[in-house]
C-alpha cells in the first residue's frame, strides 16, 4: 500500500500531513494491516527529521507561486510550476501511489495535477475559512474533502465534504512542564506566548516593542519572532529594556517547534497569534487568546478564521489595522485580570478542538488505498 503526500510551503501545510502520517502509521500497526509506504512530494523537505522519524520518502518538485498582484516573479514561477508539473507526473507514475493526499498551497499543483492525469484517488485537506486556489480547484474531482471549519464545506460538493476540524501532530497536543525553571520566569506572575507563524509577524513583532517596556513590568513573554526578524528583535528588545530591571522577563526565539513549543505552551496563560493553523494548535492547549489576523490574507481567510474562533467564545480579535500598542497592551491586562473569562475562554477553546481530525483523515486515507489495491 503506498500513500503520497503533497503539500507544504508553510508549517501550517506540512505538520497537518505529518499528524496524518502518524496515524496512518498507528492505524495500520493496530490494526495489522501492511504497513504503509509514505511518500512526500513538494518543492522542500521542510522538516528532514519529522520525514525521517515517520519513515516518509522525500521527492523534490519544482512549483510556482501565482500571486494576486503584478509581479515579473510570476512569469519565472510559471515555468517552475510547469517544469514540476511534468517532472511530479512521471515522479508519481513510478510511484504509482493507492491515494494521494493534499493540504493544498502552491506546492501541492504538481502531485495533484498528476493525481488527476493518471487517475488516482485524491483526498484533500482544507486549513482556512476560505480555501485556496489549489484546493478549490482540487476539489472539482476529490474523492474526499475534509475542512477545518464548518464554514469552508459551502465551497465543496456536500456529498464528498466532511467537517474534521484540523490534525494536530502527537508532540504538541499535550503541553509540558519546565519552561519556567528553563526562563527563570517565576510562576506568579503571568506569562505570554507570542506566536507569529513560521516565518514571524513585522506587524505583532513591531506593537511588543512598542509597549515592551511596560509588557514587562506585568507579565512574562515569550517571543516567537520568526528567524529572518530574530537579530532586529533581539537587538531593539536589548535598548529597549537596557535600563529596565525586569529584561530577564523578556525571553525572544526565533521558531518554536517540539518538546520547546510544549513547555512554551505550558508556562503561558495568554496567547498571542495570527489566525492560520496555530488556532487549532491553541485550542488543543486550552488557552485564552489574543487572535492578530493578517489583513490581507488570500480571500481574507485570516479574519474569516479569527471571527470562526471568536463566536465559540475562545478569543479576543485584533484585526491589523487596529493593532496599536495601546490596545494589544489594553486587551492583555483585560484578559489577565479577569479569571472568569480566562476560565470560559479556555473551555470553549477545548470545546472547538477536535481530536480526532487526523484519525479520521487517515481512515478515509486507508479506505480509499484499500479499495484501489484490490
Amino acid at each position: 500500500m503506498k500513500i503520497l503526500l503533497t503539500g507544504g510551503g508553510s508549517g501550517g501545510h506540512f505538520y497537518p500531513l505529518i499528524a496524518v502520517a502518524e496515524e496512518l502509521n498507528r492505524i495500520t500497526a493496530q490494526e495489522k494491516l501492511v504497513k504503509p509506504e509514505l511518500h512526500f512530494l513538494s518543492d522542500s523537505s521542510y522538516d528532514e527529521k519529522m520525514l525521517f522519524d515517520n519513515d516518509i520518502s522525500f521527492t523534490k518538485v519544482s512549483a510556482g507561486k501565482l500571486r494576486r498582484y503584478f509581479s515579473i516573479k510570476n512569469i519565472f514561477d510559471s515555468f517552475k510550476t510547469l517544469w514540476g508539473a511534468i517532472k511530479a507526473v512521471f515522479a508519481v507514475f513510478f510511484i504509482y501511489p493507492d491515494v494521494i493526499f493534499s493540504k493544498g498551497g502552491y506546492a501541492s499543483f504538481p502531485a495533484v495535477l498528476a493525481s488527476r492525469i493518471l487517475r488516482i484517488p485524491l483526498v484533500i485537506h482544507e486549513s482556512d475559512t476560505v480555501p485556496g486556489r489549489a484546493n478549490q480547484w482540487a476539489g472539482k474531482f476529490a474523492k474526499r474533502i475534509a475542512v477545518s471549519y464548518p464554514e469552508a464545506s459551502e465551497f465543496f460538493p456536500k456529498d464528498r465534504v466532511a467537517w474534521t476540524g484540523q490534525p494536530i501532530r502527537n508532540e504538541i497536543k499535550e503541553t509540558a512542564q519546565g519552561a519556567h525553571r528553563l526562563l527563570a520566569f517565576d510562576k506568579n506572575i503571568p506569562t505570554i506566548l507570542i506566536l507569529g507563524g513560521s516565518q514571524g509577524a513585522a506587524p505583532i513583532n513591531d506593537a511588543v516593542l512598542d509597549i515592551l517596556s511596560e509588557l514587562v513590568k506585568e507579565f512574562q513573554v515569550i517571543h516567537q519572532t520568526g528567524a529572518n526578524n530574530l537579530q532586529t528583535v533581539t537587538g531593539m528588545s536589548r535598548v529597549i529594556l537596557e535600563e529596565s530591571p525586569s529584561a530577564m522577563r523578556y525571553r525572544p526565539f526565533d521558531y518554536l517547534k517540539g518538546e520547546s513549543l510544549k513547555m512554551a505552551a505550558g508556562a503561558a496563560d495568554i496567547v498571542v497569534s495570527r489566525a492560520g493553523s496555530a488556532i487549532f494548535e491553541i485550542a488543543f492547549w486550552g488557552k485564552p487568546s489574543v487572535i492578530i489576523p493578517i489583513s490581507d490574507s488570500n480571500g481574507d481567510h485570516q479574519r474569516k478564521n479569527a471571527i470562526a474562533y471568536a463566536k465559540s467564545g475562545a478569543c479576543l480579535v485584533i484585526e491589523e489595522a487596529n493593532l496599536k500598542p495601546h490596545i494589544l497592551l489594553s486587551e492583555l491586562r483585560r484578559l489577565a485580570s479577569d479569571s472568569s473569562l480566562k476560565t470560559r475562554m479556555s473551555e470553549r477553546a477545548r470545546a472547538f478542538a477536535k481530536p480526532d481530525a487526523a484519525e479520521k483523515i487517515a481512515r478515509a486515507i486507508l479506505s480509499l488505498a484499500l479499495k484501489h489495491e484490490i
